[in-house]
């Protein structure tokens, strides 16, 4: 893969690499833990893929990490959208500060025990008791960015909860046949229901932007 393609396509998992690992330092060395700066939501809206946009999305990621004392950051969902009438697309990755050449160097280090919920929990995935909740609304390709074909990967722009589909990814980068914590596969509709045939609870990623 050309280094840029690979670097985009990294950039918001060495985010939540670094956060762990210097919250794990800290807490092995007694002091209090780095401000949070990614969090996957505990728990969806319960309305499958409709968000209330990516407006709704974000007011989600705020809420749950008030609830956990990160309310003096400003929050913002992991998630694209495509092109509609009047609507330009927009890419995920971003909504949460782009790429820099130091995160691309790192290389990704995403995985299971670093996709914490805002309460620092594991996200169930798959082989833990069930149900298995490891599918995170992305919308995205694995460079961070919206498609750009005709078909629908963001359920209607995350204010579906019946027809169209979503683009997942794995938090615990197990199964779909590839390992991407950001595009594994796309669901087969957007109702709750269907959302969690596939593995899923319309849980997604969050990211502190300042």
């Amino acid at each position: 893969m050309p280094p840029m393609t690979r670097a985009s396509s990294i950039v918001a998992a060495v985010l939540l690499a670094l956060a762990g690992s210097q919250t794990a330092l800290a807490q092995g060395r007694g002091q209090a833990p780095p401000p949070m700066g990614f969090f996957v939501t505990s728990v969806g809206l319960g309305r499958g893929g409709d968000l209330g946009g990516l407006a709704g999305a974000d007011a989600h990621c705020a809420a749950l990490a008030a609830a956990v004392g990160g309310g003096s950051r400003t929050w913002r969902a992991y998630l694209s959208t495509q092109a509609r009438p009047g609507q330009p697309a927009v890419n995920a990755r971003d909504r949460i500060g782009g790429d820099t050449l130091v995160e691309a160097q790192r290389g990704s280090n995403l995985f299971k025990q670093f996709a914490l919920t805002e309460k620092g929990e594991v996200v169930h995935g798959v082989g833990d008791p069930g149900p298995n909740v490891h599918d995170m609304l992305t919308g995205s390709q694995t460079d961070g960015r919206t498609f750009t074909d005709e078909a629908d990967r963001t359920c209607n722009n995350w204010t579906s909860s019946g027809a169209g589909s979503a683009e997942v990814g794995h938090s615990d980068r197990i199964g779909g046949g590839n390992t991407s914590w950001n595009a594994s596969h796309a669901t087969t509709g957007c109702s709750q229901a269907d959302l969690a045939s596939w593995g899923g609870a319309g849980l997604f990623y969050c990211f502190a932007v300042n």
